[in-house]
């Protein structure tokens, strides 16, 4: 049976009011998108404004926040259905996918306003800009369209496999892997690369399954890429695109992410009927640890790469030292966390609650939950300008 990217969104936020919690991995595909390639280093706010952007599925909307007050803005109208975010490097100008109207609408973020759509293919529900920031990349149902940030333009969509979904670009900006398969066990069970320089797919790598999503280490050599029903997550090397021994973790692997060193491959696995887990795994030999228990899925850690932060039961997002792998004390957020981005300077994780159409800010000094921000219908996504 074919689950759309919502239709499982939705099973997810079902799941986590019960003892077993799935939450849905696009917002790592969206946010970036952000913690594939590893978190940035640890430094000093920038000078300039910095925002949280959060998407709105049920209301078509981005709600953008002013994280040195916490204070929401003006509800910002995008197309239908908007699916996930990433914004450029220089945080300029963030991209939203829209996967109800087949498009994706540039917001200025010096002024708050929405540009005109930019037409893309069918469904789209995971977007990724380029190291330099020239190109937005994004998955749909037709490939995987080419948009020129510079332009806005959209370029000729590049054919990959079935269902394309959550992908990753290497730290150098050459290559751009994407998944085929995503939510869908009968997508292609590959990996497509794309060589950036040229937009030309490149020969697609068997993974097998489902593959749910994918990261890349800081230093570029390995993608990790989850395989849904296979229980596994393949790695494979950037060098030669070929791919190593599968590492089991066990039911159904989804999320993926990478501590900032690139020691750390943290999994998230769903189960049947049982709580989630997430399962460690050592890059440098590609062993699994012992799984972290009643914990999920999406993940967000921290730049300077000591606590991961993931959904946990009745509401709640439970720390994770990175140094132990032990859960801490789980702390109280709104009801269907559905996902979680981190200020770049460390000090603050946002976390979009889909079932209150809220926004819970911890301070990631005391673990503790500020005020809750209010926000569009069905949050589902959230990026945070560098």
């Amino acid at each position: 049976m074919k689950l759309t990217r919502h239709a499982s969104r939705r099973l997810a936020a079902a799941a986590i009011t019960c003892t077993a919690i799935l939450v849905p991995t696009a917002a790592l595909a969206a946010a970036g998108s952000a913690a594939t390639a590893g978190a940035p280093a640890s430094g000093a706010r920038p000078a300039r404004p910095v925002t949280a952007y959060v998407v709105n599925t049920g209301s078509d909307t981005v709600t953008p926040i002013d994280t040195a007050t916490g204070k929401a803005g003006k509800a910002i109208k995008v197309g239908s259905a908007p699916d996930a975010i990433a914004i450029t490097p220089d945080g300029k100008t963030a991209y939203v996918a829209n996967s109800g109207s087949d498009t994706v609408t540039p917001i200025n973020a010096a002024t708050g306003k929405a540009g005109q759509a930019i037409k893309v293919g069918r469904g789209p529900g995971a977007i990724a800009v380029t190291t330099n920031g020239k190109t937005a990349y994004v998955a749909s149902g037709s490939g995987v369209t080419p948009i020129n940030t510079a332009t806005n333009k959209a370029g000729k969509a590049i054919k990959v496999g079935r269902y394309p979904g959550p992908m990753a670009i290497t730290p150098n900006g050459k290559t751009l892997y994407v998944t085929n398969g995503g939510d869908d066990v009968l997508g292609s069970g590959t990996v497509t690369p794309i060589r950036i320089a040229t937009n030309k797919a490149l020969k697609a790598i068997e993974v097998g399954g489902g593959p749910d999503a994918i990261a890349i280490t800081p230093n570029g050599t390995t993608a990790y890429v989850s395989t849904g029903p296979d229980s596994s997550v393949v790695p494979i090397s950037t060098a030669t695109n070929t791919t190593g021994k599968p590492i089991t973790v066990g039911d159904y692997a989804q999320g993926i992410a990478i501590t900032p060193d690139g020691t750390t491959a943290y999994v998230s696995v769903s189960t049947f009927g049982h709580a989630p887990y997430v399962v460690p795994i050592r890059t440098a030999t590609n062993t699994a640890g012992k799984p972290i228990r009643n914990v999920g899925s999406p993940f967000a850690i921290t730049p300077n790469g000591k606590t991961a932060y993931a959904p946990g039961p009745s509401n709640t997002v439970i720390p994770i030292d990175t140094a132990t792998n032990k859960a801490g004390k789980a702390i109280k957020v709104g009801s269907a966390p559905a996902a979680i981005a981190i200020t770049p300077d460390g000090k603050t994780a946002y976390v979009a609650n889909s079932g209150s159409d809220t926004v819970t800010p911890i301070n990631a000094a005391t673990g503790k939950a500020g005020q809750a921000i209010k926000v569009g219908s069905d949050p589902r996504a959230i990026a945070i300008t560098p």
